[in-house]
């Protein structure tokens, strides 16, 4: 009888309910809870957190860049298990091109629920090993688009992508390539959009590529000459076997 009066007290009438449903949804937490997370964040950041191992100071960025270390410590404090898969990857061993598109997915280990899902690549068409034997560094391209799709993972599921910015160690800003400030052509915004869809590349995995190694957000944003030397690299994707 006690459990039955326990559950009616805790039916919401049908007028409520539908009350409920013509309001305007609330906040999950309450402002005070927002800022008090936010406060914590940034103590667990300046006590427990490393400049030069955790996260790192490049010029040109406003903010610091949060590296694998930290990120791990954040994944620790928040109480996140890591599921990694790759979820693309492209290994022409003929021709010496190899790219890597992996996701990692954050787990809460208190509740089971997902969290947050991260993507991250990494190819050897980058600045960084771009003048490297290809078939040396296939182990660390795998392992910075793993290290990539972390960072990635745990500023959303954190939410301290207001304090940290996506690690940029090893790509950091590279808007000084050969070609002057001459924009992009929309004859070659054409063939970059015609390419990416005849080779069946995700837009997003395309876009990370610019952003790798041109340091773009988009195609539109990429310099005549950047535009043409990417549009050589996705030639060279398209003649795979």
């Amino acid at each position: 009888m006690k459990d039955a009066l326990e559950k009616l007290r805790n039916v919401i009438p049908l007028s409520e309910k539908v009350e409920q449903a013509n309001i305007v949804p609330s906040l999950a937490i309450s402002l005070r809870e927002a800022k008090e997370r936010i406060k914590l964040l940034e103590q667990f950041v300046r006590e427990m957190m490393t400049e030069g191992v955790d996260y790192g100071k490049i010029e040109g960025f406003d903010k610091p860049t949060l590296l694998k270390p930290g990120a791990e410590k954040l994944c620790d404090i928040f109480g996140f298990s890591k599921q990694v898969s790759i979820i693309n990857r492209i290994e022409n061993w003929e021709k010496g091109i190899f790219a890597y598109e992996v996701k990692v997915t954050l787990i809460s280990k208190q509740t089971g629920l997902m969290e947050a899902e991260g993507i991250g690549t990494c190819n050897n068409k980058e600045k960084a090993y771009i003048n490297q034997d290809p078939f040396s560094v296939i182990n660390t391209l795998l392992k910075m688009a793993k290290k990539r799709a972390l960072i990635d993972a745990v500023l959303s599921a954190t939410r301290a992508s207001g304090i940290f910015t996506q690690d940029i160690e090893d790509f950091s800003k590279q808007t000084h390539i050969k070609g002057g400030n001459e924009p992009v052509t929309e004859r070659q915004l054409q063939m970059i959009f015609r390419t990416v869809k005849e080779i069946n590349m995700l837009p997003e995995v395309a876009r990370e590529l610019m952003r790798m190694q041109y340091n773009v957000e988009h195609s539109t944003m990429l310099t005549k000459q950047q535009a043409s030397s990417f549009i050589q690299d996705l030639l060279l994707l398209k003649e795979q076997p």
